[in-house]
């Protein structure tokens, strides 16, 4: 039994992941479009960049947050300023966008499968979190099943109160697999608000640099650039993790058991992720 009084220094006993981004469509694909198309359909127009910005959100949140970005292009074509109710009218159209995106960017993550049956052989157990609805997840968790990634739980956004970088899915993931303490869990993310969810909760938390939102780019895409435009790319992403709190930043979550062994090194050393 562990001793809640002493600072934690054993295994790791469970990694809780996020999906678009970590474990699959490289590049974190699927929502851009729909945000794009969405906000279109209310006549003002966006572009990637401002999508992506605060990806990681609950995605009511980040259309709240696009919609304030957008403001004055939106007062242009409206009249008036964005508010919650331009939230909930465009969550109605984003959200059956976003299901039929994902279909086409289900794909695992090469070397993720791999590195996550690594982990389990060593009784690491895999949670999952995301900023993705349950019906945008009852569309892509058959999908990536498929593929054999079959997370112990899977908590959405809109499940509970409040999304990332709020801990509450952290906390909710946690207690349905019976882990504790917060250090014996590494929270896996490509984005701000991922991090400072594992942060907020207590966690370990290791940061993507490039299968993720920073980057934006699929593995083709991502494989076919100059090896110096990659590593700009690493280091500009790197330093945004870094920022947002991440404990160590990696390429990929195929990056994942050299990751684990190091955070464990840490504890062993006395240091603790809060």
């Amino acid at each position: 039994m562990t001793d809640w009084r002493r600072p934690y220094a054993g295994p790791i006993r469970a990694v809780i992941l996020d999906w678009a981004g970590t474990v699959v469509d490289h590049g974190s694909r699927a929502p851009m479009g729909a945000f794009v198309r969405a906000f279109a359909h209310f006549g003002v127009e966006i572009g990637i960049a401002d999508a992506r910005g605060p990806m990681g959100m609950a995605k009511a949140d980040h259309i709240r947050a696009v919609g304030r970005a957008v403001n004055a292009a939106w007062r242009a074509r409206h009249g008036r300023d964005f508010d919650e109710a331009d939230v909930r009218r465009i969550f109605e159209v984003f959200e059956p966008m976003n299901v039929a995106a994902v279909k086409d960017h289900a794909a695992l993550i090469p070397g993720v499968a791999e590195a996550l049956r690594a982990l389990a052989k060593r009784g690491i157990r895999i949670g999952s979190t995301t900023g993705y609805t349950r019906p945008i997840m009852a569309e892509l968790a058959p999908l990536a099943a498929a593929q054999g990634f079959v997370p112990e739980v899977m908590v959405c956004a809109g499940d509970l109160a409040a999304g990332r970088p709020a801990p509450l899915q952290m906390w909710h993931a946690m207690a349905a697999m019976g882990i504790w303490p917060a250090a014996a869990v590494v929270k896996v993310d490509d984005t701000p608000p991922g991090i400072g969810e594992g942060r907020a909760a207590g966690t370990w938390a290791v940061g993507l640099a490039l299968t993720g939102n920073i980057a934006g780019l699929s593995a083709e895409e991502l494989a076919a650039l100059p090896a110096g435009e990659k590593d700009a790319i690493r280091r500009r992403a790197t330093e945004e993790m870094l920022a947002a709190g991440a404990h160590l930043v990696i390429d990929s979550a195929a990056d994942l058991p050299a990751a684990i062994a190091a955070i464990e090194a840490r504890l062993a050393a006395g240091e603790s992720p809060g």
